[in-house]
C-alpha cells in the first residue's frame, strides 16, 4: 500500500494537554518522515472562542468553533479529541469514526463508561481506536496489556493511578500533615483542582481500574462496576499508626481476578514499607501487574501533566499513523470475550486494620477478640494504649476476611458497652 506523504489531523481541544500535543507534534517535525514515512499535518483545531487561542499557534486560520469543519473534512484522517466530558466528547467521536476517521483520546470519562461502544464502530469501520492517554498519563499502561502481556494470564492489577491524592498521602506519610492541610498545599500547586471531589472520592482512579480491567480480564467492565472509597476520612494518626506496623496509607485502583470472578476496587489501604508501591510518592503514578509468565512488574513515571500526557498522546498518534501507511488499520477490537462475574464488595475478601477507642476497663480486649471470633475473623495483631481519661486505644490488624461478615462484627462492637468509637477501619494488601 502506498504511504501517505501528508496525513491531516483535526485537533479538539486546545487546553493544556491539546496545546502540550501541538508542542510534541511541533518538535517532532524534523524526525516524522523517518520514523513514520509522512509528514503530520494539524489542519484543523476546535476552540470554544477563537479570539482566546490564536496567540498560541503561528496560524490562527487554523482554528475554528465549528466542530463539522473536522469531522466532516474528507482530507482529516485522524481526530484527536482532548475535550474531556462525555456528551460533546461522545457525539463528536462517534461522528468522526462514521466519517471514517480514526480516534486517539486521553478522555478516561468517556472511555470508562462508553468506550466498548466506540471501540466496537472503529473496529467494524476498520479504524484504530487509541487512548493510552487515557489511563496514567505519560506512564505506557495500555499498549502493554494488550500486546507485551498478551501472553499472560493477568491476575491482579495494583494502581496508584491518581497524582493528586497521592501527593496529598504522601505529604501525610512523610510530613504528618493533615488531610485538609495537604490537600491546600496540592492546590496551591495546580495538582488538585477547584472542586477535587472526583480525584479525593475515588473516582477519578474508578475510571482507570475500569479500563484496565476490561483489557486485563477481557470482560468487559465500567466505571459504575466499581466499588469506590476515597481519602477523605484518614488522619495523622492513621499514618503514625501504620507506619508503626510497617507500613504506609495509598490510595489503590485493584483490579483482581479471584475463583474465575472479578474484584474491582478503588480504597485507601496500608501497603507494606517494603513493596515497590509504597515507594511511589509525590505525584507520580505506578502501576503494578501480576501475570502467570511475566510474574511481577511495576510501571512507573508521571501520570499527568501537559507534557507526560501529551507523549501518551503523540506516541498513539504516531501509531495511528504507521497503522495507515502499512494498511493494518482496525485490528484492535474489545476482546471481551470473557463473562467473569463482577463480585459485589460485600463478596470481596480483604485483611484489615481497625482503630478504636474503648473504655479502660477488665476484659474488653478479650471482648473485642470475642466479637470477632464470633464472624470467624482471626487478628494478625493488636496492640493497647492507654489514654489519659480512662480510655484506652486498640489498634489491631485482621487476617483475611469476608468484608460483609466484617461489618457485621464492626456493627456489633459499636453496639458493645466497651467500645466509645470506632475511628479507622483500612483495608491491609
Amino acid at each position: 500500500m502506498a504511504k501517505k506523504d501528508v496525513i491531516k489531523v483535526g485537533l479538539l481541544g486546545l487546553g493544556t494537554v491539546g496545546y502540550g500535543v501541538f508542542k510534541t507534534l511541533k518538535l517532532q517535525e524534523n524526525d516524522m518522515m523517518a520514523k513514520l514515512g509522512s509528514k503530520i499535518e494539524i489542519k484543523r483545531i476546535l476552540v470554544l472562542k477563537v479570539a482566546d487561542f490564536a496567540d498560541k499557534v503561528e496560524d490562527p486560520s487554523i482554528l475554528t468553533e465549528n466542530a463539522d469543519d473536522i469531522l466532516c473534512d474528507p482530507e482529516i484522517d485522524l481526530v484527536v479529541e482532548l475535550i474531556g466530558g462525555t456528551n460533546a466528547a461522545y457525539t463528536f467521536q462517534k461522528k468522526a469514526l462514521e466519517n471514517g476517521k480514526h480516534i486517539v483520546t486521553a478522555n478516561k470519562d468517556l472511555v470508562a463508561t462508553k468506550g466498548y461502544e466506540l471501540i466496537a464502530l472503529a473496529a467494524a469501520n476498520g479504524l484504530d481506536y487509541n487512548y493510552e492517554a487515557a489511563v496514567a498519563g505519560g506512564i505506557p499502561v495500555i499498549r502493554p496489556l494488550k500486546m507485551c502481556l498478551a501472553g499472560n494470564h493477568v491476575t491482579e492489577i495494583l494502581g496508584i493511578v491518581n497524582g493528586t491524592t497521592n501527593f496529598i498521602l504522601s505529604k501525610m506519610a512523610n510530613e504528618g500533615m493533615g488531610y485538609e492541610e495537604a490537600l491546600k498545599i496540592a492546590s496551591d500547586l495546580g495538582y488538585a483542582e477547584a472542586n477535587p471531589t472526583s480525584d479525593v472520592e475515588g473516582l477519578d482512579a474508578g475510571r482507570k481500574v475500569a479500563i484496565m480491567g476490561t483489557l486485563a480480564f477481557h470482560r468487559d467492565i465500567r466505571f459504575d462496576d466499581v466499588y469506590k472509597e476515597g481519602i477523605t476520612k484518614l488522619t495523622e494518626k492513621d499514618f503514625a499508626s501504620a507506619k508503626e506496623l510497617g507500613y504506609t496509607i495509598k490510595l489503590i485502583g485493584m483490579d483482581r481476578l479471584v475463583d474465575d470472578e472479578v474484584e474491582v476496587c478503588v480504597y485507601p489501604m496500608l501497603i507494606p514499607a517494603d513493596h515497590m508501591l509504597a515507594k511511589v510518592d509525590d505525584a507520580f503514578n505506578a502501576v503494578f501487574i501480576h501475570g502467570d509468565a511475566v510474574d511481577d512488574i511495576m510501571l512507573y513515571g508521571r501520570g499527568a501533566g501537559e507534557m507526560p500526557t501529551a507523549s501518551a498522546v503523540t506516541g498513539d498518534i504516531f501509531e495511528v499513523v504507521r497503522n495507515i501507511n502499512n494498511g493494518v488499520t482496525g485490528k484492535w477490537d474489545n476482546s471481551t470475550y470473557n463473562n467473569y462475574r463482577i463480585r459485589t464488595i460485600d463478596e470481596v475478601c480483604n485483611k484489615f486494620f481497625v482503630r478504636m477507642t474503648v473504655k479502660d476497663t477488665v476484659g474488653v480486649l478479650a471482648t473485642v477478640v470475642g466479637t470477632l471470633a464470633e464472624d470467624q475473623i482471626s487478628i494478625a495483631s493488636i496492640i493497647q494504649n492507654l489514654n489519659d481519661d480512662n480510655s484506652a486505644e486498640i489498634i489491631l490488624t485482621t487476617e483475611k476476611v469476608n468484608e460483609k461478615s466484617f461489618r457485621n462484627s464492626l456493627d456489633k462492637l459499636k453496639a458493645s458497652d466497651v467500645v466509645e468509637e470506632i475511628s479507622s477501619v483500612i483495608r491491609v494488601y
